[in-house]
C-alpha cells in the first residue's frame, strides 16, 4: 500500500469516527453542563475575555461547546456536542437548555488531533431562530458568523457594529481567540433533548421553557460572573 493510500486510509477512518460521534462516547447532559461551565470559568480568566462579555450582556442566546474535536491526514473533520441557551436581553432571563452537535470537514496541510472548547454569542433574532429549527444548518452558510473580536480587535474589528448572527470564542492549550467556523455544520441532539427533559423535545419548546431546573442554576451564575467583567 503506497503513502498516499495510508493516508486516504487514515483520514476516512477518522472522518467516520468524528462524523458517527463515535470517537468520544456521547456525554450525557449532565456531563455537558458540567464541562461548559468549567469552559466559561476558562474563558473568564483570559485578559481578552471583557470583548465577550461586552457582547454577552447583549446577546439573544449562547451556545457553548466544551470540547470539538478535530483530526485528519491532509484531509480533517471536526465533531463536538454542546448545548444552547436562549436568552431575553431585557429581563435578563434565559430559556433552555436545547443539546446540539457539531460537524465539519477541512482540507489542506494538517496532521493529528486537537480538541478546542467554543463559546458562540448569539447575536440576533435570525441566528437565534437557527438553533429553535428542527433541522441542521450550516455556520456562514445558512447563518451568518465571525471569529469574536478580542483586545484590541474589540475597538478597531470590520464588523465591530455587530452585524454577524454569530460570533465564535474558542479556548485551546491556554490560547484564547476569536475563531472562524465557516462550514461547520450545527444538528439538533435529539437523544440528548430527551433525555434532559425526560420526553421529546422540539428545540423551540426546549428554548421557551424558562432555565429554572437545578441542573442548570451553576451554568447560569456562572454566565452571570462573567458578563459582569464588562462593566
Amino acid at each position: 500500500m503506497t503513502r498516499k493510500s495510508i493516508q486516504m486510509l487514515l483520514t476516512l477512518v477518522i472522518l467516520s469516527l468524528l462524523v458517527g460521534g463515535s470517537l468520544v462516547s456521547a456525554a450525557s447532559p449532565d456531563t455537558r453542563i458540567s464541562e461548559s461551565i468549567a469552559t466559561l470559568r476558562e474563558m473568564a480568566d483570559e485578559p481578552d475575555a471583557k470583548a465577550m462579555a461586552s457582547l454577552l450582556r447583549e446577546a439573544k442566546g449562547v451556545a457553548i461547546f466544551p470540547s470539538v474535536v478535530k483530526a485528519g491526514v491532509l484531509l480533517g473533520g471536526k465533531y463536538g456536542e454542546g448545548l444552547v441557551i436562549e436568552r431575553d436581553p431585557e429581563s435578563g432571563t434565559w430559556f433552555g437548555p436545547s443539546f446540539v452537535t457539531m460537524k465539519g470537514v477541512s482540507y489542506g496541510l494538517q496532521f493529528g488531533v486537537q480538541s478546542t472548547a467554543l463559546v458562540l454569542v448569539i447575536n440576533n433574532e435570525e441566528g437565534m431562530q437557527s438553533f429553535r429549527g428542527s433541522k441542521k444548518f450550516t455556520l456562514g452558510g445558512d447563518i451568518g458568523i465571525a471569529a469574536g473580536p478580542i483586545g484590541r480587535q474589540a475597538g478597531a474589528s470590520t464588523d465591530v457594529e455587530l452585524k454577524s448572527a454569530i460570533y465564535s470564542y474558542s479556548i485551546s492549550k491556554g490560547f484564547f481567540a476569536g475563531l472562524s467556523l465557516e462550514g461547520a455544520i450545527i444538528e439538533i441532539d435529539d437523544s440528548a433533548n430527551k433525555l434532559y427533559w425526560g420526553k421529546p423535545m422540539h428545540p423551540e419548546e426546549a428554548l421557551h421553557t424558562r432555565a429554572q431546573d437545578s441542573r442548570m442554576k451553576p451554568l447560569l451564575e456562572e454566565l452571570g460572573k462573567l458578563m459582569e467583567k464588562a462593566s
